[in-house]
């Protein structure tokens, strides 16, 4: 008879957990990666500096982001830190979490379109993390790419166009970068001038807008896939802005605004 081996974390890796039972010295916790194995959170590991009271840092029922400190495989123990994971780090593990769920429940949606049995979904999550990183990761490539970019998936056909068809739906995670442009023409068309300039340019990219927000400023904002694309279709933009409007004789400034990212569905 054989015993299955229970998988245990790495010394130095970032996970989440569970806070089952707070006491003076420290927090317990489940493992929610790693099938609700039991880890430990010394007071020590929670908070730099003295701590009067361990509740008011983590409580029962919660979820935290936590590092494996230390990992003694022959008796099962696994020391945890908090104060140890950098915002970064945080910031990181939950973005892989979130998309791990999404990917998750977009199998479900498939097993239960396609009718796939619970070995196919399997085999099919297991084609999928040999070529991608998520299961999201794989579903937004073909919403972006279409069902041909994952042609080494081999779906079979019923599959294919479920997934096609979930991935029609989703909202695409994308990037917005912008800048406010300061334009002014002292012509009597001036106004005209930059009208013109402005809207033969917007007609050469769906992905740009350009709003009006009082004489003499117009925000200009860019959409792509991600901040490297964003930023390569920018600086032509603008260039081609500033040539348009300095050769009707008008002034052309642009100063940048924070950018930002669009929420994922």
């Amino acid at each position: 008879m054989s015993t299955e081996i229970q998988e245990m974390p790495e010394q130095g890796e970032i996970v989440l957990a569970t806070v089952t039972k707070v006491m003076d010295h420290g927090a317990y916790v489940t493992l929610d990666e790693y099938d609700g194995i039991q880890g430990f959170l010394h007071i020590s590991e929670i908070a730099p500096g003295w701590i009067r009271s361990i509740s008011r840092f983590v409580k029962e029922n919660e979820k935290k982001v936590l590092l494996v400190k230390k990992v003694n495989t022959s008796r099962g123990d696994i020391d945890l830190s908090l104060k140890q994971v950098s915002k970064d780090q945080k910031k990181h593990k939950l973005k892989e979490v979130k998309k791990f769920e999404k990917g998750k429940t977009l199998l479900k949606n498939v097993q239960d379109k396609a009718k796939l049995s619970d070995k196919e979904i399997e085999k099919l999550e297991d084609d999928i993390y040999s070529n991608f990183d998520s299961v999201y990761d794989a579903f937004i490539e073909i919403g972006r790419n279409g069902i041909s970019s994952v042609k080494n998936l081999k779906l079979a056909k019923k599959t294919a166009s479920v997934i096609e068809e979930i991935c029609s739906k989703i909202k695409l995670p994308s990037v917005e970068i912008r800048g406010v442009m300061e334009i002014t023409n002292n012509k009597p068309d001036g106004i005209e001038i930059i009208k013109k300039s402005l809207l033969d340019i917007l007609k050469k990219d769906s992905s740009m807008d350009i709003i009006y927000l009082g004489a003499p400023k117009y925000r200009l904002s860019v959409t792509a896939e991600d901040f490297k694309s964003a930023e390569k279709k920018l600086k032509p933009i603008i260039l081609e802005v500033q040539q348009s409007i300095e050769k009707k004789k008008g002034q052309f400034k642009f100063t940048r605004e924070e950018s930002k990212k669009t929420r994922e569905n």
